[in-house]
């Protein structure tokens, strides 16, 4: 029923954006990839860890990054600055607790492109997923 209701994204040649999932939790990223299947994209690979998102970045170039904060390893936020670092037009958008805000700021001054709360809605995930990519077409534009 939801998804009817919401609109599949593609980009510009209809073909469908790619996402890398980084959370430690298989849950969060499981319930993550049934929101970006339901706007159309395709889970391109999955990390647990900030440092396997960072390989995993490399080596699949995806569209869109979903990260979560707070991870063993390598935290989330400097997953984001090593990663932006490496590639300027990274599009990563964090994924948090409400419990997080300071490093929230610190991830989007890092170079993340926005954060969405755990737990989370799918509304307002497909709402902050489009509208940071419209933005980024907006920006290729120009």
């Amino acid at each position: 029923m939801e998804q009817e209701t919401i609109n599949i994204i593609t980009k510009k040649d209809s073909s469908p954006y790619r996402f890398l999932l980084v959370d430690d939790s298989e849950f969060a990223r499981k319930n993550i990839a049934r929101i970006v299947s339901m706007i159309g994209g395709v889970v391109a690979g999955e990390a647990s860890t900030g440092k396997e998102a960072i390989e995993k970045y490399q080596e699949i170039k995806p569209d869109v990054v979903l990260m979560d904060i707070s991870m063993p390893e390598m935290e989330g936020v400097d997953a984001v600055g090593r990663i932006i670092q490496e590639d300027k037009k990274a599009t990563i958008i964090m994924v948090s607790s409400l419990g997080h805000k300071d490093l929230v700021k610190k991830a989007i001054s890092s170079g993340a492109k926005h954060f969405i709360t755990k737990p989370v809605q799918v509304e307002y995930a497909v709402k902050i997923v489009r509208s940071v990519l419209e933005e980024n077409e907006e920006k290729n534009k120009q």
